[in-house]
């Protein structure tokens, strides 16, 4: 309820001033207890967006002036740094454990169903050999795109079977958004820092980047989007609103819902990468900002690698307005996504299956997640700082201003110990002293030795 009269108030249907209907008006009008109303009202409150005012009732703030940010910097052209390729290359044979540790956003395979979906692959096979010899719709499975619609309902949405589209994972999803509202030398706002894999497609595509401050808790600054937005030099803006990669961060529904009518009145696509929605630690999943758009402007992407099955490669878009260009751009490029894995993965939705693994799934991730935290405030560098993060895989850390990322990286690279250094994340080379720790990787006693040992590397910084 208050996050529906905080979009009325964002959009201008409620005006400055205005006085709201009354507590006993609301609480008829909606057939709730009169504690939901005044705890909607009081969040609203909280949040700056209403006045009460004794004997008569609440109204519409005024809202103070935004701050507005110093600098924003101008946009980058992206080129690749030889650090992307020593971060992402093969792990060579002689040397397996080079990439253990913290180094990848992906669930270990001891968290996920692998023998489940295993024998559903063979079972849908033997019912359905044709799967083998049929491209399928590029839209993709209708089984699949049905019940992801269903699992929408979650969190508010209304997405349509028809309007959803099947990709190759969710990178494939960001790729198709971006050709589709994007020409080459096109200016794409995003999260400072932001996911490395992202900047590296809109290298491939010709397009210039401007970061935007965010917070480290509450996503991308509001007030710096706007500012950037004001002249029509940027062509469209990319964010994950829920549990960001890298920092972690969970933006507030009020600020979705302003980011979403601000693109809105200004015609600018906004792309969202919902990958980690699920991983929510608290009991209900947030709301993605897709959830506050009125107008189409909102390309959703998300995915099930992250949370059910990496080797599977499904992930899908809800393109808005801009279906058609999507669909244009996939039938060029890939035409279509395997048909077995779709069929495998609507049987696991529709069995009710993926919900009773998301339950164990989220505690796991939980625990293993507490674990990581606790180690980085035993072993790493005094004066190191970071944000618990509400959900997801990533944890952010800066270290003391004079530690090197890159330095370390190349230390623990060589004792089989992974992480992601803090470059990767900006086109310009920024964040030279934070790292990025991925806590997706079973938590055993050699784990928490790798994490002992990284923070012992650190410290001798």
């Amino acid at each position: 309820m208050a996050d529906e009269i905080a979009l009325q108030i964002h959009s201008g249907i409620l005006r400055h001033g205005e006085r709201l209907p009354s507590l006993r008006e609301m609480r008829l009008r909606r057939g709730l207890s009169l504690s939901t109303v005044q705890e909607a009202f009081r969040l609203l409150e909280d949040q700056g967006l209403v006045d009460a005012r004794p004997q008569s009732g609440f109204f519409v703030r005024r809202p103070a002036p935004s701050p507005v940010p110093a600098a924003l910097g101008t946009p980058t052209a992206i080129a690749v740094d030889p650090l992307l390729w020593s971060y992402v290359q093969e792990i060579p044979v002689d040397n397996p454990r080079v990439f253990e540790g913290f180094r990848s956003a992906t669930p270990a395979p001891s968290l996920l169903p692998v023998a489940q979906l295993q024998k559903l692959m063979v079972d849908t096979l033997r019912h359905h050999p044709e799967l083998l010899s049929d491209y399928g719709s590029p839209l993709g499975c209708v089984e699949l795109r049905l019940q992801i619609a269903r699992r929408s309902l979650e969190w508010g949405g209304q997405l349509e079977p028809a309007h959803l589209l099947i990709t190759h994972g969710a990178i494939e999803a960001l790729n198709l958004a971006l050709r589709a509202v994007t020409r080459p030398g096109d200016v794409v706002a995003v999260e400072s820092p932001t996911y490395f894999s992202l900047l590296r497609s809109m290298e491939n595509m010709g397009l210039r980047v401007l970061e935007i401050p965010t917070h480290p808790q509450h996503g991308m600054s509001y007030e710096a989007l706007e500012l950037a937005t004001r002249n029509g030099a940027v062509q469209a803006v990319s964010l994950i609103a829920n549990y960001a990669n890298p920092l972690g961060s969970l933006m507030p529904d009020a600020t979705k819902a302003r980011i979403a009518a601000l693109m809105a009145e200004r015609d600018i696509p906004l792309i969202e990468d919902d990958v980690y929605g699920e991983l929510h630690f608290g009991p209900k999943r947030p709301a993605p900002l897709k959830a506050f758009d009125r107008s189409g402007h909102v390309l959703y992407c998300s995915t099930l690698t992250k949370t059910l099955a990496p080797g599977l490669r499904i992930g899908w878009i809800e393109a808005g307005r801009y279906l058609p260009q999507v669909e244009l751009q996939k039938y060029l490029g890939t035409h279509s996504t395997p048909q077995l894995s779709q069929r495998v993965l609507a049987r696991v939705l529709e069995s009710g299956g993926y919900a009773r693994h998301m339950r164990g799934f989220r505690r796991a991730l939980y625990a293993q997640m507490m674990q990581m935290l606790a180690g980085v405030e035993r072993y790493f560098p005094a004066g190191s700082r970071f944000c618990a993060p509400q959900g997801g895989f990533s944890l952010w850390v800066e270290l003391p201003p004079h530690c090197d990322s890159v330095a370390l990286f190349q230390l623990s690279r060589a004792e089989g110990i992974g992480f992601a250094p803090g470059p990767l994340f900006s086109p310009r080379g920024e964040y030279r002293h934070c790292l990025r720790l991925a806590g997706s990787g079973h938590w055993d006693d050699a784990q928490e030795a790798r994490l002992k040992r990284l923070g012992e590397l650190a410290c001798r910084q």
